[in-house]
């Protein structure tokens, strides 16, 4: 059964950390870009990060340059998203998911979808 769990997210102070994980099982994650998205309430889903399966080349939203990173062990079939510096408007329920093109910002461009992990940034 193919199948991708996050896990990770919590309740956060702003200026916490925090590091999601994407771990797949019934198919590797070798040959597939792996995405992050986040859906806050009333909000469309957008994409934060990707990492892609060539050559490890890594993607971020301006909104989270410099503060998110993402990697991926393919020894455990995991991806990571560490996420440092949070801001209250970072508060989402974050999801990853897997293409076989090249790294997107478009949601159903993905295949498979974990069932997310909340965020909250709050004080």
């Amino acid at each position: 059964q193919v199948q991708l769990v996050e896990s990770g997210g919590g309740l956060v102070q702003p200026g916490g950390s925090l590091r999601l994980s994407c771990a797949a099982s019934g198919f590797t994650l070798d040959y597939y870009a792996i995405g992050w998205f986040r859906q806050a309430p009333g909000k469309e889903r957008e994409g934060v990060s990707c990492i892609s399966s060539s050559d490890g080349s890594t993607y971020f939203a301006d909104s989270v340059k410099g503060r998110f990173t993402i990697s991926r062990d393919n020894a455990k079939n995991t991806v990571y998203l560490q996420m440092n510096s949070l801001k209250p408007e970072d508060t989402a329920i974050y999801y990853c998911a897997t293409t076989r093109e090249p790294c997107s910002w478009i949601p159903y461009e993905y295949d498979y979808w974990g069932q997310g992990t909340q965020v909250t940034v709050s004080s």
